[in-house]
């Protein structure tokens, strides 16, 4: 028997006549993992909330949903919330005590265990998920991924028979995203638990899934194992073959004429150092699915080829112009080539509490994309808001485009000058309507009105949703309304605090489109972001922040290509062949330019 049964699921919110769901059927059999994938907005976490009733929102719907054959409606609660296990995109969403022990014992709580059964829960959940060292630690001063880990614990002490997971890691690094990715599957390998995921990130869980979901416009497109929904999106020319983890795009943008997954053409001077000659590949081979399977097939195909070096590369160099370092030894500095200048800075949130940023010093340059990477809790946030005023530091100056953060009064700051997407765009978007959020905005914009709405929404492909209710959105589309929001203000700089989080890689495409041309026109752009793919596809340079300062910048290239962890599945998978490849174009060029 299977442990859910979708049959015919319908449904639309109230007041709209668009079904988020349509037609919907589906099956998870026990001890079942299911990757669940789509662009945003096509009905994944709606159809996941309709798994567990206290979650399933308000609307029209028909069909049912079956928990062990009987209808969800008719389990009980309890039954429930013991058999049911859900983790939510944003941690903190979750967190309901205020330490660490307390959320563990929470639901065992609320499930009326006794206390030598909650006692012994709650050490063997510690002790699983290596949470001993902060086992008496206030929740708040947790990392986001140690506050996901321990939502995830909380919910297994419960021990749940199925898991599901709504983008869990759309907050976390990319370290503690594969931790927390590696845990989920031990637990569905070991304990026999269901799960029943959701990711835009498809590279750790696809190679894990039994079956992959893929969804469009809240129908069900494909639905079978990892490798055949692979083929069956190429088959058809769908455009979620875009989506798929890089190992697959590679291959098939190898064994394809046309290519798939290209990313961006090498920036001037962005030479790489392997340079091959062209060839072919058999295409008998089996796609690959994760780094392992497509480094051994890179082996296979193109280990013994002949290469014909080129020009080599001895390590990217920035210059202080082009690329906002600091200015080389006796140069001099215009101040006004910088956006943002911060120099010698120490904050601290309260006097009793440890530094969270340590002597930093960063000079942005203007019209550029700068990207700044990192764990959680390592100070990256804190650093924006003390970029645009938000937060004063205790020592050092901040300087946006020369002008001391110090010397703007009243937030002069933020009316034309600078502006900032948090990394909760919930924050942004408190009206009744997306237009009601955007129109609250016209008040900075001197004679503007209508026209002015519909660029912003256009801009960030929300004019669909205009008249939607914000918190009736899907993560990566308040994200897309919340961004329209700040665009409206015309910011000279444009400060991203995980802009890419619950977006699909159709909207990044469209994304990286809208800061290109947002640079052209002179705006600089500071993104702190997990996201290491859009960052080495699209920034021009890229910074690691690591406890309370940053340690190194570079180009994309450089700074990538030098990484063993902090860098992306092309360069990882290929590095051992082309060492400087980081993308998955400069993989599938490789590739095609080898003589066999």
């Amino acid at each position: 028997m299977a442990h859910f049964d979708i049959e015919h699921l319908t449904f639309s919110y109230p007041g709209s006549s668009v079904r988020v769901l349509d037609d919907v059927c589906l099956s998870a059999e026990r001890g079942s993992y299911v990757t669940i994938c789509g662009k945003s907005g096509c009905g994944k976490t709606t159809l996941l909330r309709h798994l567990k009733s206290v979650l399933t929102p308000h609307g029209e719907r028909s069909g049912e949903v079956r928990f062990d054959g009987m209808l969800l409606d008719e389990v009980s609660q309890r039954d429930q919330s013991a058999q049911i296990g859900f983790v939510m995109q944003n941690p903190d969403s979750q967190v309901v005590t205020d330490k660490v022990w307390h959320e563990l014992a929470f639901g065992l709580e609320s499930l009326g265990c006794d206390q030598r059964t909650m006692r012994l829960r709650v050490a063997e959940m510690a002790s699983y998920f290596g949470i001993q060292g902060w086992f008496h630690k206030d929740v708040r001063d947790l990392s986001g991924g140690q506050k996901q880990l321990l939502n995830l614990a909380s919910i297994m002490a419960m021990q749940p028979s199925v898991l599901i997971l709504d983008e869990p890691t759309s907050q976390l690094d990319p370290i503690a995203a594969a931790d927390f990715l590696n845990t989920v599957r031990k637990i569905n390998l070991e304990l026999g638990t269901t799960v029943i995921l959701t990711e835009h990130r498809l590279e750790e869980v696809f190679t894990a899934a039994d079956r992959v979901v893929v969804m469009e416009a809240g129908r069900i497109i494909a639905d079978a194992d990892p490798v055949s929904v692979g083929e069956q999106l190429r088959a058809s020319g769908n455009d979620m073959v875009a989506a798929l983890p890089a190992p697959m795009r590679i291959f098939y943008g190898v064994t394809s004429p046309a290519g798939v997954g290209m990313t961006r053409e090498a920036a001037p001077g962005d030479v790489i150092s392997h340079g091959i000659s062209s060839g072919g590949v058999s295409t008998s081979e089996r796609c690959p699915l994760n780094v392992r399977e497509g480094r051994a097939w890179l082996t296979r195909a193109y280990g013994g080829a002949r290469q014909k070096p080129m020009i080599q590369t001895t390590g990217a160099k920035l210059t202080d112009e082009t690329q906002g370092m600091s200015q080389a030894p006796g140069a001099k500095l215009n101040r006004e080539e910088r956006a943002i200048e911060i120099k010698d800075v120490w904050f601290r949130y309260a006097r009793d509490l440890p530094d969270v940023i340590c002597d930093l010093n960063i000079d942005i340059a203007i019209g550029t994309m700068h990207a700044i990477v990192g764990g959680n809790g390592t100070g990256k946030s804190t650093m924006l808001k003390i970029a645009c005023g938000a937060e004063n530091p205790y020592r050092g100056t901040v300087r946006l485009l020369g002008k001391k953060t110090k010397d703007f009064k009243n937030g002069e700051q933020f009316r034309g000058t600078i502006a900032m997407l948090p990394q909760d765009p919930a924050n942004l978007l408190v009206k009744k309507t997306v237009r009601e959020d955007l129109s609250e905005m016209l008040q900075f914009i001197p004679g503007g009105g209508e026209d002015a709405i519909m660029e912003a929404a256009q801009t960030t492909g929300v004019t669909h949703l205009l008249d939607e209710h914000p918190y009736d959105l899907s993560g990566g589309e308040q994200q897309r309304a919340a961004l329209a929001k700040v665009l409206m203000t015309h910011p000279k700089i444009l400060l991203l605090d995980e802009p890419t989080k619950g977006i699909d890689s159709f909207f990044k495409a469209r994304l990286a489109n809208v800061f290109s041309e947002l640079k052209t026109n002179g705006m600089t752009i500071v993104m702190v972001s997990h996201d290491i793919e859009f960052c080495a596809s699209h920034a021009d340079v890229v910074s690691m922040f690591f406890d309370g300062s940053i340690v190194t910048t570079n180009t994309p290239r450089g700074f990538f290509s030098a990484n063993s962890f902090y860098t992306t599945a092309a360069n990882r998978m290929s590095r051992h062949l082309f060492p400087q490849a980081i993308t998955d174009e400069d993989v599938i060029k490789s590739c095609k330019s080898i003589t066999r």
